[in-house]
């Protein structure tokens, strides 16, 4: 990777902040399952929940590989921290650039600024998981200016602290399939809107993930995002430009588990000497760096063809599947070293008193979300034989 030397500025940056704000209470997040509200304005102030936004709406302007530069660094301590940085990328900045009108940009984007805003995304439903045309939540036009959605989303990420939720909804009946899916930037504060009760997961504790249910809730017409039945186009391209960064978040993870296995087998002592000296473990080591280097690769190589930019349709289905593979071969890769971490650790490795176990239990979740990696593995078959 050949990164500028503003990226590595900001790399440089982002450790010193990770090493004062991040580093000690990484452990205690992930203990108590708080959200680290007190981050938040610190992000903010670093541009960090704004990334994404351009500089003539008052952001920082960066492109997908310093997003994933983000990425990268914070999951080497914390992959639930990580998840903060760059969040309204996803569910405001992206889907308004792209598919949104000026006057939307002009009314959401100040805030977006000011970077003290935090959103969501909601598409998954409890029978409508990789299956998005299954989706059953609904909007209809009200004849006043609304539309009314009624529905229930679940495992939504954010959810509990979110200002806006880009909700997914489909107009007309689910024989539509994809086609009659919209999108509409929902309050949350609007009534009709509530937010389920906290999940209890096996990892990535301190980042909120709840449902979301939608009774009678008006929308404005103004907050349709594109035109009716943009929704499966929105919800998918917003996906594909995440990907990589769950790539890079995956590389972070594994990175930090390949960092505490070194460290841990040059001072644990067996038989009279380090077991860094077995080769057995030095085999260990070698694989989990070179699975390492070969995700990292492929991951900042997807994201520089998302900077480059797209002249075609074909070329963006070309880069999607090359954001499937990125995620999909990071998250693999990521799951493997993080076991592989433990077992150096041994007996050690299973107790709570080092990261280990719990950079294990967070790297689960990158091969479900954002699409399993079974879909993944379709979307680059399908691309392969088109």
């Amino acid at each position: 990777m050949q990164f500028t030397e503003d990226q590595i500025a900001f790399r440089d940056t982002l450790k010193r902040f990770i090493d004062k704000e991040v580093v000690p209470i990484a452990d205690e997040v992930d203990r108590s399952d708080r959200f680290p509200a007190e981050l938040v304005p610190k992000f903010g102030d670093m541009g960090l929940l704004q990334l994404r936004l351009p500089e003539s709406y008052g952001g920082p302007g960066a492109n997908l590989t310093t997003v994933c530069i983000a990425a990268e660094e914070f999951a080497k301590v914390s992959e639930s921290i990580a998840l903060i940085s760059g969040q309204n990328g996803i569910a405001m900045i992206v889907p308004l650039m792209q598919f949104g009108n000026e006057e939307q940009r002009q009314r959401f984007f100040p805030e977006v600024a000011k970077g003290r805003m935090m959103t969501a995304v909601a598409i998954t439903e409890p029978q409508s998981g990789s299956d998005v045309g299954s989706m059953k939540t609904r909007a209809a036009r009200d004849g006043n200016g609304s539309y009314v959605l009624n529905g229930e989303k679940c495992f939504i990420t954010f959810a509990p602290v979110a200002d806006y939720i880009l909700v997914f909804a489909r107009i007309g009946d689910v024989s539509g399939g994809t086609r009659n899916i919209s999108a509409f930037i929902v309050d949350a504060k609007t009534p009709g809107v509530t937010i389920g009760k906290n999940e209890r997961k096996l990892g990535l504790n301190g980042i909120p993930n709840a449902p979301v249910y939608l009774e009678n809730v008006k929308v404005p017409v103004e907050n349709l995002v594109g035109e009716e039945g943009d929704g499966f186009k929105i919800s998918m391209r917003i996906l594909d430009m995440n990907r990589p960064t769950i790539g890079a978040v995956s590389v972070g993870l594994a990175q930090g588990a390949l960092d505490a296995a070194v460290k841990y087998a040059k001072e644990r002592r067996q038989f009279g000497k380090a077991i860094a000296e077995f080769q057995g473990l030095q085999f260990m080591l070698a694989d989990m760096a070179m699975n390492i280097e070969a995700a990292r690769s492929l991951v900042y190589d997807c994201a520089g063809i998302a900077d480059a930019g797209f002249e075609s349709d074909a070329a963006f289905r070309s880069f999607s599947a090359k954001a499937s593979m990125a995620k999909c071969f990071a998250s693999d890769m990521a799951m493997k070293v993080t076991i592989d971490a433990v077992q150096i650790f041994g007996g050690a490795g299973y107790m709570k008193d080092f990261p280990v176990e719990r950079f294990m239990r967070d790297a689960k979740i990158n091969q479900i979300f954002e699409g399993t990696n079974q879909i993944h593995r379709l979307i680059v078959a399908r691309q392969l034989l088109s």
